[in-house]
């Protein structure tokens, strides 16, 4: 299917709606750094699941370094992300954190024109301008 990635992109959106929300009742009472361990372990466990459920654990090996480097940077960077999105889940509302952690689109927006040279075209510069209007209108 040529726009399965759609398809994909829809799913990963809804699932993160309900992670944001699951998220929230979740930390009630936990510290956040350990609601991230947790809920990074049961990431790792499904993720690896899948990986030996669909046969595909052997491509470890195929690995090239630079891959290596960037797929840990990547991590880090999810790490990162997860434990400052926790803890701005537990002080704040999800109403108002979820639309500043969506403004990463933005950035994502901006990072790829810069660093993967992706082209400017009208349409992205009048929806990243929107999604920044609409995440100061969430916020304030």
């Amino acid at each position: 299917m040529k726009n399965a990635w759609v398809l994909y992109a829809l799913l990963s959106a809804v699932f993160a709606a309900f992670t944001s929300i699951l998220a929230k009742i979740g930390i009630s009472g936990v510290d956040s750094n350990l609601a991230t361990a947790i809920r990074t372990a049961v990431v790792l466990v499904v993720a690896w699941g899948i990986v030996f459920i669909t046969g595909k654990q052997s491509g470890i090996s195929d690995i090239g370094a630079k891959s290596w480097v960037f797929l840990v940077l990547s991590g880090i960077a999810t790490g990162l992300s997860w434990l400052f999105y926790y803890k701005a889940l537990q002080l704040g509302e999800a109403s108002k954190v979820v639309p500043i952690d969506k403004f990463s689109v933005v950035i994502s927006m901006v990072l790829a024109f810069f660093i993967l040279h992706e082209t400017v075209t009208v349409k992205t510069v009048i929806g990243g301008v929107l999604i920044t209007a609409g995440t100061f209108v969430m916020i304030l």
